[in-house]
């Protein structure tokens, strides 16, 4: 029984690098203050960019679940996916843990 325990720990166990490809925006609304995670997928949102600042682009119109206003959000990286240049409209970028914090005050 101590064999299965172990593989179910090792099958089960929480990991937050389980999303290798995912790039996370965490965002706050303007007009109602909901906090929104919004996931970038690198093999697949982002478009390669060949003239102009940065190598890849990333343009997403967000929605929040409270007032749903619409935010738009416009996020340039380099070759090696660091953040050039960001833009949003209608919400503001915070961090994770600002993100997570107003998560738990909601519940």
């Amino acid at each position: 029984m101590g064999f299965l325990k172990k593989l179910a720990s090792v099958l089960f166990a929480k990991n937050d690098n389980i999303d290798p490809y995912g790039i996370h925006f965490y965002i706050k609304c303007d007009r109602c203050g909901a906090v929104v995670d919004a996931r970038a997928d690198r093999r697949n949102d982002l478009s390669r960019q060949y003239q102009g600042e940065g190598a890849f682009v990333w343009r997403k119109e967000i929605i929040d679940d409270r007032c749903f206003q619409l935010m738009q959000a416009e996020v340039r990286f380099d070759d090696h996916y660091n953040i050039l240049s960001q833009e949003l409209t209608g919400g503001c970028f915070i961090t994770k843990e600002e993100y997570e914090q107003s998560k738990a005050l909601q519940t």
